[in-house]
């Protein structure tokens, strides 16, 4: 199956606005995307933390996936800015689609993509802009996840996980011998932070900045993926294409899991398994014994049984309302 990135599911979009096109005059305005299935309050919080970024940001384009909630109402405050754009959808796209139809209604030269239960710091915006460079050949940055607590998140730097790394990761070997390098988690966030932005094989779909000349070139995520692994994926299209990819530790953006997906745990948890497979068919199959890649099929969907028990046993707990607008900056961490 060929990848594809064009859609026409838009059902509704608001008209474009004077600020937005000049937006795509410059190289460095940034247009963000985020892609919004029931995510409540969240929204709006994710909305504001990016229109206060500064005058870098030219756009903020919200495309919904049908969401059922009051998501989308929670804008009506905030609509008078102009540089807020809404897609509203049919149904429910999936995460890769829908980004991938916010990137084509988009124009500025940067575009960042970004989760609607994320929150953007002060000055985090700039600190990807700045970790991106004017090097042509580094793709796209990432920001330092952060969960609620002040604890770094996993997934905002890592590597590229492959047949083997999956392998040891659901037998639990990565726990046994977790500095071992043929052993050790492809997250890499026991590493020691850095000082300043490094390159890194991925980051995370959550809030990544990425040139506009990079997704000309490479493309927009694989729809394929309903949901998970399509930022994997795209980071490593990238590799491919010998661009680079930087964590830009300074960026500090906070990420509520979990909240777009606290009313279908289940449904989640499938597709996230069954993208995993795709994902190492598509990237490694050619690599590996074709019975060593049934044997992780095996264990994946195995996982899948084992959460989805879990799952059952233990409800996912509702998520509490965002208190994060009361911050102010980074310290508050």
């Amino acid at each position: 199956m060929p990848h594809q990135w064009r859609s026409k599911s838009i059902v509704t979009s608001l008209p474009s606005n004077s600020v937005a096109e000049a937006c795509s005059a410059s190289s460095n305005c940034v247009s963000a995307v985020i892609v919004n299935f029931n995510a409540g309050a969240y929204l709006a919080t994710a909305v504001l933390s990016v229109l206060s970024q500064g005058n870098n940001v030219g756009e903020v384009i919200v495309v919904d996936n049908d969401s059922e909630d009051s998501s989308l109402s929670n804008l009506h405050e905030i609509s008078t800015d102009p540089r807020l754009r809404v897609i509203k959808l049919d149904a429910n796209n999936g995460f890769a689609r829908a980004c991938n139809i916010g990137i084509e209604a988009s124009r500025g030269g940067m575009v960042l993509l970004l989760n609607p239960d994320c929150y953007m710091f002060p000055g985090s915006l700039e600190a990807l802009l700045a970790g991106l460079g004017s090097d042509p050949t580094i793709a796209a940055a990432g920001p330092l996840l952060m969960n609620s607590d002040g604890t770094e998140q996993r997934g905002g730097r890592r590597d590229i996980p492959n047949p083997w790394q999956i392998f040891c990761y659901t037998i639990g070997l990565h726990r046994l011998m977790p500095r071992h390098p043929r052993f050790r988690n492809f997250n890499q966030m026991t590493a020691p932070l850095p000082s300043g932005p490094i390159a890194v094989p991925a980051i995370s779909g959550a809030c990544m900045l990425i040139r506009r000349s990079a997704i000309d070139g490479i493309g927009g995520f694989d729809e394929r993926y309903f949901m998970h692994f399509e930022d994997l994926d795209w980071c490593l299209r990238v590799t491919q294409k010998s661009q680079g990819i930087r964590f830009v530790p300074a960026a500090i953006v906070e990420h509520t899991q979990g909240v777009c997906s606290a009313g279908r745990p289940l449904r989640v948890e499938y597709y996230k398994h069954r993208s995993l497979i795709e994902f190492l068919s598509k990237n490694f199959s050619q690599f590996y014994p074709r019975p060593f890649i049934t044997v992780v099929r095996l264990l994946v969907n195995l996982h899948l049984g084992v959460q989805i028990l879990r799952t059952l046993i233990g409800r996912t707990k509702a998520v509490d309302p965002p208190r994060r607008m009361a911050r102010t900056n980074a310290e508050d961490l």
